[in-house]
């Protein structure tokens, strides 16, 4: 644990050397074909063992990149066991997933389609069918030299994804549009900055650039939001011990982008909380010990509403 402290603490002492927060770009570079393969494999079923589930069933593009639900249902309906994060702006995160077990999105596809609870397909017979399929076929052997692979599908859906950003009122706000927000979320962001939020979110995602532990303040809040596990003994409470069973690593989470996050609801790995303003009170004391007054809570939950964007989907 002391470990990980100590890059917060040396990355906070540096913070305010520099603006904590960068605006998105207004565009990013990508390859339109390959995205335009992957945008057509985000909203297909046909990733599914079953033909029933796509990308797109449990990242909703029009509801900020998730589903709004506490978990997702997979094949069968199945019901998950960690909630959704949103897949828009991911491609600024460092890692990726609530545990960050990848680096990268073109890797990170392969869990949920071999998730037995979510795709519950295999790369052997999904590459099987889309060879069957007469665009992908074509598509995918114009675009890439050895054709249909696992590693092509992912890199395929990573250059779509790099098209779901969201530029915001904020960003324009960071550029010196001074008028881009109110005056209540000016206020918001200011407290957001001096209650020491920004500390954790931060950087270009708002979030999304480092690990830190659930509970900082108080453990009996981490202890009291672990009550699910599976029959498999995967528990993703746990976090990064999911990944390195290293007991330090309890309760360390991917720190989430809070770009978009008045959409993103509920909150938190195991969605146990319904609504934004409950979320900032919740976390604030959690992990940063603040017992925030209402006009507080009510003035940061207005600047985080600034920080929602829409996203143009690429034709």
């Amino acid at each position: 644990m002391y470990r990980y402290l100590l890059v917060l603490l040396m990355f906070f002492s540096t913070l305010y050397a520099n603006d904590p927060i960068q605006p998105l770009p207004k565009t990013i570079a990508y390859d339109k074909e390959k995205a335009l393969l992957g945008k057509k494999l985000y909203f297909d079923p046909i990733l599914s063992k079953d033909n029933t589930v796509s990308c797109a069933s449990c990242h909703n593009l029009e509801l900020g990149g998730v589903d709004n639900l506490q978990f997702s249902f997979g094949i069968k309906g199945q019901k998950g066991i960690v909630n959704t994060p949103t897949v828009l702006n991911s491609i600024f995160n460092f890692r990726q997933m609530w545990d960050g077990r990848v680096k990268t999105l073109t890797h990170q596809v392969k869990f949920p389609i071999t998730n037995p609870k979510e795709m519950g397909n295999s790369f052997k017979n999904l590459i099987k069918t889309l060879n069957k399929n007469s665009y992908y076929n074509k598509t995918f052997n114009a675009l890439y030299q050895n054709g249909i692979t696992k590693e092509n599908i992912g890199d395929a859906l990573e250059e779509f994804q790099k098209t779901l950003i969201t530029p915001s009122a904020f960003d324009d706000y960071l550029r010196g549009d001074k008028n881009a927000i109110t005056e209540n979320q000016k206020k918001g962001y200011e407290l957001f900055n001096k209650k020491g939020c920004v500390s954790c979110h931060n950087g270009i995602n708002i979030g999304g650039g480092l690990y830190a532990q659930f509970g900082l303040t108080d453990e009996s809040i981490a202890n009291n939001l672990i009550n699910h596990s599976t029959k498999d003994g995967y528990n993703p409470d746990f976090g990064l011990y999911n990944i390195t069973k290293n007991d330090f690593d309890k309760f360390y989470f991917k720190v989430p982008t809070l770009r978009n996050v008045a959409l993103t609801y509920p909150y938190l790995h195991n969605g146990q909380i319904k609504t934004l303003n409950e979320a900032i009170s919740s976390i604030a004391k959690a992990q940063l010990g603040l017992n925030l007054t209402d006009e507080e809570t009510f003035l940061i939950e207005e600047f985080l509403k600034s920080l929602s964007g829409k996203v143009n989907i690429i034709k």
